[in-house]
Parts: structure tokens; sequence; C-alpha cells
């Protein structure tokens, strides 16, 4: 397993060796190159040679031989990297395949993953054989290892168990752990995570947190703790006391936090002229905000904010690799690397006219030239969320005196509730929803009020949540079981129902998070799902991450967890799950 992420053995080095020789020839030439080069921070020209998935050389020199050669004048074209995503949570309605077939069409080409959902839900010898086939696609799939599980589980211990964690730490597509969402736990005396964490530093990987809001000397202090990589800054300050903390600071365009434009107009002014310890990310956007581009888009905005041409490039490829440590496989246009090369017409155009991926072209001419790769997902472990049990009339008994209130978002505040609950179906003149979760193996259910979702939902029935167990949401009863029973028929997903009609539904076949359909289909029924829910009075950003972070303990105020209505500051369960 130790040499798992070295890609190339020793007969294939030895051919590649033989082609630099002139005894074989390469399998790609591209000719008259005017191409990055990350070493010298300037564009260079020259010729690149490819043997299979690997550049071999760059220079000023042609092959000797050509006989088995594509060669290709890039006269005209500005050749750079492929575009890194460092930060992707590869179940946001997509699943990891889909996701990076539709993202290296806009030449991002490598990308590191959270392992959460495969982590939770799959046996490790089948998820870390699972990350090792999806290593096989034309894109360069690494990981993260989590640490903890983000909410309140009833089997945390169990399930984050050491020889688990140690797997996942040590596993070579594994390139950093975090994000560590629990670090107020660390900080309060979990040497459990704080092993873990010195683990990944001896591995000699990064650590990336999770540091919201946080301020200077809770930064400091996990610096000192092994942090060496943060997101969360949402403004230029908060971006500058990362940095002179010595961390490499994301900057972040996510559908819920599109702070990149405003952060960079204030690094600017800041004088910052130095932007190598910077990197982009997208931060698992949810589907339809992925129209405009991936990377290529955090880019363009670099550019359009005065970030120098090379240092805007840098920061989605170069940067990355060399805080992730995996600059000697991917990030650069040199000898040795990967052969993600991304073809611009000109650089102030991040958009690629042509990608390659290990060698292949899999974007040119305005054709998706990606391989049509059928992933038997059962064999990993990866199932349909299939539910064997029925919806009674007591799951939809409400007495609870306290409510939820969706006051953002992600952002849950409780409520004195200010309605009858104890009927069938409320009043649409107000923002109140009935909300029910409900066990995934139906071992118990949480019934309250919630405030700011909607004014008008029939009912809405969702899988997609942090803990994949189920949420029923809406003003009738009826059409709350209703798009349960929806949700059962499909294995999962999203159900929108309106007087006893399915007015909107995306299958989410994997786990209930995740869809099998093309990122273009995920994207059209995201944007469907969200136009009627804001028909219906949501007002927020994103009601796809509103779902999703219900359980989530790092966020305030309160959240509805496997255990119950959890108070995240006091660390206290307000009002447990009742047993069905």
């Amino acid at each position: 397993m130790a040499s798992r992420l070295f890609r190339w053995n020793k007969q294939t080095l030895r051919n590649q060796l033989s082609v630099i020789r002139g005894q074989r020839s390469p399998d790609v030439v591209l000719k008259n190159a005017t191409y990055l080069s990350s070493a010298r921070k300037k564009w260079l020209e020259g010729h690149i040679w490819i043997s299979d998935d690997r550049i071999i050389y760059v220079g000023d020199s042609l092959p000797d031989n050509t006989d088995q050669a594509e060669v290709v004048d890039c006269t005209g074209q500005f050749l750079v990297p492929g575009y890194i995503e460092p930060h992707v949570h590869p179940f946001q309605l997509y699943n990891p395949h889909t996701f990076a077939a539709y993202a290296s069409q806009r030449g991002t080409t490598t990308l590191v993953n959270d392992n959460m959902f495969f982590f939770l839900h799959v046996d490790k010898k089948k998820a870390l054989t699972l990350i090792e086939e999806l290593d096989n696609l034309p894109t360069s799939m690494y990981w993260w290892a989590r640490y903890d599980a983000q909410t309140e589980m009833e089997e945390e211990d169990s399930i984050f168990s050491p020889s688990k964690m140690m797997s996942w730490v040590e596993h070579p597509l594994v390139v950093q752990g975090g994000e560590l969402t629990a670090w107020p736990r660390v900080m309060t005396g979990d040497d459990t995570i704080l092993h873990w964490m010195q683990q990944t530093k001896e591995a000699n990987k990064p650590i990336e947190g999770h540091l919201p809001g946080a301020s200077e000397k809770t930064i400091i202090q996990m610096a000192l703790l092994g942090v060496s990589g943060d997101h969360e800054a949402m403004t230029a300050d908060e971006a500058l006391m990362r940095l002179d903390a010595g961390m490499t600071t994301s900057l972040r365009y996510s559908s819920i936090r599109p702070d990149l434009p405003e952060m960079l107009e204030g690094l600017l002014e800041a004088g910052i002229t130095d932007f190598s310890r910077f990197t982009m990310n997208t931060d698992g956007s949810t589907p339809s905000f992925y129209k405009d581009g991936v990377m290529d888009r955090t880019i363009e905005i670099a550019l359009e904010k005065g970030v120098p041409e090379i240092e805007a490039y840098e920061m989605a490829s170069y940067n990355s690799a060399k805080h992730l440590g995996i600059d000697d496989y991917v990030g650069m246009i040199a000898p040795g690397r990967i052969a993600h090369i991304n073809f611009l017409k000109d650089p102030s155009i991040p958009k690629p006219e042509a990608v390659m991926a290990k060698g292949k072209w899999v974007y040119r001419e305005e054709k998706n030239l990606y391989p049509q790769k059928h992933f038997s997902w059962s064999e990993y472990g990866v199932h349909p969320l299939m539910l064997d049990w029925k919806l009674s009339e007591e799951d939809l008994h409400f007495s609870m005196p306290m409510g939820i209130e969706l006051v953002n978002s992600v952002i849950l505040k409780p409520y004195q509730i200010g309605v009858d609950a104890a009927i069938d179906e409320l009043d649409p003149d107000h923002d109140e929803c009935f909300f029910t979760m409900l066990d995934r193996h139906g071992k118990w259910r949480i019934n309250t009020v919630i405030k700011g979702f909607a004014e008008n939902l029939g009912g809405l029935a969702t899988t997609f949540s942090n803990t994949g167990d189920i949420i029923l949401i809406g003003k009738r009863k009826k059409d709350m079981v209703r798009a349960f029973e929806e949700l059962k028929q499909n294995d999962g997903g999203i159900f929108l129902v309106e007087n006893n009609e399915v007015i909107e539904g995306l299958p989410l076949k994997l786990f209930g998070a995740m869809s099998l359909e093309p990122m273009e289909e995920v994207i059209a029924k995201h944007e469907s799902i969200e136009e009627k829910l804001r028909e219906r009075g949501y007002k927020h950003d994103d009601p796809i991450y509103s779902m999703l972070f219900f359980s989530s303990t790092h966020l305030p105020y309160i959240r509805v967890t496997q255990k119950g209505i959890f108070d995240v500051h006091k660390k206290t369960v307000l009002f447990p799950s009742i047993m069905r």
C-alpha cells in the first residue's frame, strides 16, 4: 500500500526513460507551446512530451522518435496546469464520479475530497478500495481523513475506532487531516482527536481547520496544535489573521459564502503582492452554483479583481499542490508530473478550449470526451437507502413546547412555539411548519415545529442530511406522509408534495444523498426544487444546505441530532429523541 501514490512501477519508469533516449515514441507531443512554468513564475516556450499519463519532457527539443505520437501544434495557445479544487464535498446531490466528470470540462482535473459519507457508511476495506478505484478516472482524486462526525451520534466512539482512523490517515491517497470541525473539543481537552492530529503530522500531512469567526488567540492556539490551513475566512482581515499565523489560507467562493471577490479586494488594498500561501476553493457548493464554472470561475474572479496573472492561476493549481505535498504529481507543467493540462485561448480567459487529464483528452473542440465509466457502487458497499418500515400516525404527533427557527440557510436558534401543533394542517399565513426527523432505520423520531423555512409548503421529505436520517417538513400531515411514501419508493432523495401530488422530486440512489444522474440533470432538478421552495416561502440562500446541516453541531445554536435537540454551546440535549 505504501507505494500506491507513486503511480509508476519499475517497468513503466524504464519505458519512460527509453522515450527520452529516442528508443520509443511518446504518446503525445505538444509542440510550440507557450506554457506556465511554476518553477520560474513566467511563461516559457517549448515542447512537451507525454508518455501514457505522465509528462516526461518539457524543453526546447523535439523527440527523435514520433512513430506512435499524436503531434499537436499549440501555436497561439497558452498551456497551464490542470486546476485543483482543494476542498470538495463530493456528495451535494451529485457524486464523486459525476462531479469529477463535470469539473474536468472546465479544467478542474484534481479534486481533494471529504471522506465523511464513505467513512460513516461504508466498511473500511471497501471504502479504501473505492477511493483507489475512483483514482483510475482521468481526474486525480485525493481525500481527507475526518476526525469527527460533525454531529452528535449514538455510536461515535465505535465508528471512529483506532484501526479505522489509522487506515485512513496513513492511506497514500489521503493527503490531509480534517476538516477539523470539532476544534472546540480539542481546545477543552479531547486527547483522542489530538492524537489523530499528531498521527497526521507524523505522516507528514497538513491539517485543514474549520475556524469560522475564530479570534486571533484561537487561531494561534490551533496553529500550535498543528492546524496548517483554513478555509473559513469571511473577510480580508480574517484571511490575513490566518496568513500571519503561518497558515495556508484558502479563499472561499461557495453557494452560501461567495466571499472571494470582497476578500481579494481587501487583500490587494492591504498591500498583498505575494499570493503563494493563498489557495481558492468552492467548499462543496450545491449543483446550480457550478453553472458558471468550478475553479476556472475563481481564477476569473481573481483576474477581474487585479490579482497578477500567474498568481491567479497558481492559487488554483500549484499553491494547493505545494501545500498538500503532492506537487511532485500535480500542479505543474514539468517532467514527472501527471499530464493534467489546460489549453487556453488567452490567459485572461481561464475557461479552457481543451483539457487533457492523465494524458488523455477529456474536452476538445467543444466535445465532452470524458469516458462513460460505469461504477458498480454496490460492489463497494454504497447502497440505496432502503426503507423497510412504515410511517405511523404517532410519528406525526407534535407536543414539544420548543421549536427551531431557521435564521439563515444554516443557523438554527430555539423559539417558543406560537401555534397549535396538535392539528393536521397549519395555516399558510405564517412561516411555521411541522418538522420531524426520523432515524433511517426507524428506531427513533424527533417532532417539533420549524419557523422560517416556508409559508405554504404541503410536504417535503428528504434523506439528504448530514447523518443520512430522514427529515419531513410541511404544513399538511397528509402531504408529509405522501412525500415519505415517495421517498421510500425511490430509496431516498428529495420530494415535494402538494395536495397529495408530487410536484418535484430528485431520487438520490446512493445513501439517499447522491444522485446517479449526470451533473447537468442534477443541476436542472436542483434549480426546480429551489424555485418551488422559494415560491412557497423559503427566503434564505440555499435550501439544500439547510437540509444538510440541521444535524451539524459545528454550527450554532441548536441542532437536531440523533440524540435529540442539542444545545451546541452547552453541549447538552434539551429534548431527547423518542423511541418509536
